[in-house]
């Protein structure tokens, strides 16, 4: 949380942190992450056989370090829009008979030789988490049922049965579980109306709990302030003491989920987007209440939060979907990131789970190459927050002049405030504090007071920047990165023009 007072550009910023006011804890899975199969994602990022960087399951050795760097908890796999004509059947068992199938979102040929099996051995490696999202296009309830049963079941079943027959005997014991994803686009194959997928995904969910009662279920949404995510929250986020056998401690929906994507050329516009972000979280968590009142769910069932499944700084003309958004990013995109996770830490009790999309790759931080591993600009910041901004988010207020420019969409303008200085705090349970302040200013630095810190503290400083708005990573060159040093904290700290900083201490 961090409250706002505008004041004149030419006054002294300042920002007040409070390490002893925690508002609410910060959920590991909010740094989780996407891998779909699309572009180079799967094929060539996760999974290259053959290539002396892989392990002998063809896992690339240097993507597992960089998930486990992250401390990454959660992958959200196998999409996307590819899920909705895919068939997990097809990837499982002898790679020698898997079918080859036409894949209709991103125009491709999946081969199936990476599928449910290589995908859940390969979160064992990582140690992270599988999140699995359901075919609600051409799939089945009894498919989707199917699928859980070869993941969950310790029983003497049929798709029980399978995954020994196939080389696992002891279950995967997936947890989390989508219930289709973005079933409201005009792009997915079998389309729906707010109203068919309410019901459809109601009687999925019951199916589902009924099997497998242990497993958490992440309603689609859409961008949050929007009729879809109203109508779906509203018939969905229900109770029914008869379908739960009497359990007033569940509920059928465990999450509602949102996608927003950022991008413009536009500098100011570029790092002010993600302010929709923030705007859309408050909206849909009155959703989730409004829908929690109305349909009287008691409150021995736990709140329902938001699964940010989709977020990240992408611009789908520059990157097309088709040719595998393998997007380029920048120092002004490296700061978008740093104010997309600043949202999520603000925000951290309407947050429940986010999946930056993707992970490696498609619209990445990390890009593979057959010798080696390229990290991005955005790469410096998700690093940051992933390591230190754990534990509890903790009360912060700023006060400084305001960006008042157009932004995208425009309706930011109207709806929420844009700070030259956009910051977030979190304690650790060490109770080391974390900082983090973005200068999003292109040509201004900022000497801030900095309340809350004690004068002549040794203050940890992480710097992520670089010599101008467009530059870049590549094989050969490194222009954004972090620079690491030290301050003995003053009355005053100077934020570099477009910076991300991050301040550490111990009160």
């Amino acid at each position: 949380m961090a409250t706002f007072t505008k004041i004149p550009d030419d006054e002294t910023p300042v920002v007040s942190v409070n390490p002893t006011h925690k508002i609410s804890k910060i959920e590991d899975n909010t740094y989780g992450g996407f891998t779909e199969h699309m572009g180079r994602c799967i094929y060539g990022g996760l999974y290259d056989p053959g290539n002396p960087l892989s392990d002998e399951n063809g896992f690339r050795k240097d993507v597992i370090e960089a998930f486990q760097e992250l401390k990454c908890p959660v992958v959200r796999y196998p999409g996307g829009n590819f899920i909705a004509t895919y068939h997990w059947q097809d990837g499982v068992g002898p790679r020698e008979k898997r079918p080859k199938r036409k894949e209709l979102a991103w125009h491709g040929i999946e081969t199936n030789q990476f599928g449910t099996d290589e995908f859940l051995k390969w979160c064992e490696v990582v140690g992270t988490e599988p999140y699995l999202c359901l075919n609600f296009g051409t799939g089945t309830l009894d498919e989707a049922m199917g699928w859980v049963e070869y993941c969950n079941s310790d029983s003497d079943s049929d798709y029980a049965n399978m995954r020994r027959a196939n080389g696992r005997d002891k279950p995967y014991n997936v947890k989390y579980w989508a219930l289709g994803n973005e079933c409201w686009g005009p792009w997915q194959v079998e389309q729906m109306t707010q109203e068919d997928y309410a019901k459809k995904a109601n009687q999925w969910a019951k199916a589902i709990k009924l099997l497998d009662p242990s497993v958490q279920l992440i309603l689609c949404g859409k961008e949050g302030p929007t009729a879809w995510d109203y109508h779906v929250t509203k018939e969905c986020i229900n109770y029914s003491m008869h379908i739960l056998g009497n359990n007033d401690a569940s509920c059928l929906i465990d999450m509602h989920s949102i996608h927003i994507y950022t991008a413009s050329s536009d500098h100011l516009k570029n790092v002010t987007a993600p302010r929709q972000a923030e705007r859309a979280i408050e909206i849909t968590s009155g959703l989730i209440d409004l829908a929690r009142i109305e349909n009287n769910v008691p409150p021995s069932i736990p709140r329902q939060k938001i699964c940010f499944d989709e977020w990240n700084v992408w611009d789908p003309v520059r990157a097309p979907g088709w040719l595998g958004a393998e997007e380029q990013y920048t120092l002004s995109d490296a700061l978008a990131v740093a104010n997309w996770l600043n949202v999520l830490i603000r925000q951290s009790k309407n947050i429940g789970m986010a999946t930056i999309a993707q992970s490696v790759n498609v619209i990445a931080p990390l890009m593979t190459t057959k010798t080696g591993l390229m990290k991005q600009a955005t790469w410096w910041p998700l690093l940051l927050f992933s390591k230190y901004m754990r534990g509890s988010t903790v009360a912060c207020h700023v006060q400084s002049g305001e960006y008042d420019g157009p932004t995208q969409p425009a309706w930011i303008r109207g709806a929420i405030e844009t700070p030259w200085l956009e910051v977030s705090a979190a304690v650790d349970d060490e109770g080391v504090v974390s900082l983090v302040v973005v200068n999003i200013h292109d040509t201004k630095d900022f000497g801030t007071k900095v309340e809350g810190i004690t004068p002549g503290a040794k203050v940890d400083v992480y710097t992520v920047t670089g010599a101008s708005l467009q530059s870049t990573n590549t094989e050969e060159k490194t222009e954004v990165g972090v620079q690491e040093s030290s301050w003995t904290a003053e009355a005053t700290y100077t934020f570099p023009k477009a910076s991300m900083t991050m301040l550490r201490w111990k009160p």
